[in-house]
């Protein structure tokens, strides 16, 4: 090992200090060129692969930069062979040597140090390797995903992944100068809070210095960044790690990443407009391959996103947009049970249009009905199209020729397509059924251009939906998100009382000044403009179901913030991982974090979560007397 024993000047220029040069290397691995040739260099990094040809052996050196063909002649360099003979891939090397550049015929344009070679005059081993677990030179090879968790480390050696960890970083490296540039101020928060309701559980941390008391990890920063703009910070951002207690799929983890931010003095059009900015900035600079699809970004109400799309997220990279029969149904009985009983109770009928898929066979569509059930319908009903325009249907001997045209014309289906239709008492589960099948399909037949950008904006939310269990309204969003100016009006109880909420409340009308961001299907991020003034905060939590004394027990900071002058503020969250996934191509969001959980949220690596020391809990006034399920028979 080198230390500080060896000779060295005393001081480092800037300049090389903030090189890559270091002891061990004067190169990397990926930054040889042919103009190097005759050049004596130090070169470090892992054996990529190693090829013996008996008196010369060709070892590929890896490291972060690349990739660069190392050749030990036997005859010239007998020393540096009887080393060479031992080396094995991944084992870590020190090889001094001379640039040259590669006999004609020889070089590998795959490579930007294809044309070069490094003749080894010294090879010394750092470090030896075992023989992985999988094969880390070749990055296609498939690996079964628990093993590339339980030795992450050998997995971010392999090119897919750490390209991907590079493109995270230069993602969040010009979201960062993005927002220095217009005058963002970076704060962190603190990680150790007050556990309030903000959607999903908690992670507690119980304290030692004040037992029985806990800390919450934050699910978001919301009530600090808040309390930023109360101090007068005017516009702030961070990129800040977050913590959820909540069931795993591929766009979540129990901890997460996301860009945070604050602005004051704004309406929801300038924080839009911010945003929007400095996303395309941002994805020009990352991605700049990859087009975006409609500028400025399309700006879609909620309710126009749910009766279009049947999400609040909508892919906009294809059309297939959901119609209502109720025209092509016509008055009176339809003929078809169904039908009539949906129609009776007020629920819709929609549908939408495959493309080409009027052919499909009967499993086909059994399959479509049960991913259909699978999200909450009771059925799928289907009209396959022809070639020659015929439609066929199993519901044709109930509705007729005529209605079936009809629905055939108001859906826009043409030769060859199928047409999928839900039925239910539910406006909700028709929309969702029906958005999660088009986003199914048009992702399975290829309508979705994969390297195309689709941004847009969902906005005017509903500010509440209720709780029949806990006879409450629950915020859409957040429990801070502003009213629109227009329906705060409608913040009020038919009692009269805003501590008496009932189902049919004005409130419930009321539309709230959040937006979402989404981006081909996926929720990006969403924010607010806030309540920035206490009275009307106090009457939004009560119609939440909090008493005085609860509110001020969860939100008292914030609320006696608002005593001393609160300017009007709003902000926004984004998902760093889901945007590195997206510009990734990447459906998983482990496949963009360095050390993710699996979906039990278990650290294969590392072994965690674990059992503490008996001393641990000691400490804590605290032990473990069993799960709830344990105690109750999991009743």
């Amino acid at each position: 090992m080198r230390g500080m024993s060896d000779p060295s000047p005393s001081s480092t220029s800037p300049e090389i200090a903030f090189g890559l040069a270091t002891p061990y290397r004067d190169v990397t691995c990926g930054q040889l060129r042919p103009e190097d040739a005759g050049r004596e260099v130090l070169i470090a990094g892992w054996v990529h692969r190693r090829r013996d040809y008996g008196g010369l052996i060709f070892i590929d050196l890896r490291d972060r930069y690349g990739l660069t063909q190392i050749v030990v002649n036997e005859a010239e360099s007998p020393d540096a062979t009887a080393v060479a003979d031992r080396v094995r891939n991944e084992f870590v090397l020190e090889i001094k040597g001379k640039v040259a550049r590669r006999l004609a015929g020889t070089e590998n344009p795959k490579l930007e140090t294809g044309a070069i070679e490094v003749q080894a005059q010294t090879v010394e081993i750092l470090n030896e390797a075992q023989t992985p677990p999988f094969y880390v030179n070749e990055p296609d090879a498939p690996v079964e995903e628990s093993l590339r968790l339980k030795y992450r480390y050998l997995d971010i050696r392999r090119r897919p992944m750490l390209e991907r960890l590079m493109l995270r970083s230069e993602l969040v490296h010009a979201v960062r100068e993005a927002h220095y540039r217009a005058g963002f101020v970076e704060v962190e928060t603190p990680i150790l809070l007050k556990s309030t309701p903000e959607g999903a559980r908690d992670f507690i941390v119980p304290s030692r210095l004040q037992p029985g008391m806990v800390y919450a990890l934050p699910q978001s920063p919301q009530q600090l960044k808040q309390l930023l703009m109360v101090a007068g910070m005017d516009r702030y951002f961070q990129i800040a790690r977050c913590f959820r207690d909540e069931d795993l799929r591929g766009d979540r983890q129990l901890e997460f990443t996301q860009l945070d931010l604050e602005m004051s003095f704004v309406t929801e059009q300038r924080v839009m407009d911010f945003v929007e900015a400095m996303i395309v900035e941002v994805s020009r600079a990352v991605v700049p391959d990859r087009p975006i699809q409609t500028l400025p970004f399309p700006r879609i109400d909620y309710h126009d996103a749910i009766e279009r799309f049947g999400s609040d997220k909508p892919d906009l990279r294809f059309g297939m947009e959901l119609v209502d029969l109720a025209g092509a149904l016509g008055e009176g009985s339809t003929g078809f049970r169904v039908f009539d009983e949906v129609r009776a109770v007020g629920g819709r009928i929609k549908a939408i249009a495959a493309p080409g898929m009027g052919n499909s066979s009967r499993s086909q569509i059994d399959e479509l009905a049960e991913f259909a059930r699978r999200h909450g319908s009771k059925g799928l009903a289907h009209i396959s199209v022809g070639a020659d325009g015929t439609a066929h249907s199993p519901i044709a001997k109930f509705l007729g020729e005529e209605r079936i045209a009809a629905v055939v014309s108001e859906a826009a289906a043409g030769p060859g397509d199928l047409i999928l239709v839900v039925a239910d008492a539910s406006r909700q589960v028709v929309a969702d059924v029906l958005g999660r099948l088009r986003q199914e399909l048009g992702l399975r037949l290829g309508l979705a251009d994969p390297n195309v950008l689709a941004y847009c904006w969902v906005f005017h939310f509903p500010m509440y939906q209720w709780d029949s269990e806990k006879r409450r309204w629950d915020a859409t969003h957040n429990p801070f998100s502003g009213v629109l100016p227009e329906d705060e009006k409608l913040l009020v109880t038919e009692s009269g009382d805003p501590y008496r909420p009932s189902r049919g409340d004005p409130a419930g009308r009321a539309r709230a000044m959040q937006y979402d961001i989404a981006l081909n299907g996926w929720e990006l991020g969403g924010g607010s403009v806030r309540i920035h003034r206490r009275e009307l905060l106090e009457r939004s939590f009560a119609l939440q179901g909090y008493s005085l004394d609860k509110m001020h027990q969860l939100f008292g900071g914030i609320l006696g913030a608002f005593d001393y002058g609160a300017p009007p503020h709003g902000g926004i969250a984004m998902g760093i991982d889901r945007w590195a996934a997206l510009f990734s191509h990447q459906t998983n969001i482990r496949e963009v974090m360095a050390f993710p959980k699996t979906q039990s949220g278990t650290d294969l690596m590392l072994e965690a979560p674990s059992q503490p020391d008996p001393e641990q809990y000691a400490e804590l006034g605290l032990r473990f007397e069993g799960a709830p399920s344990q105690q109750t028979g999991g009743q």
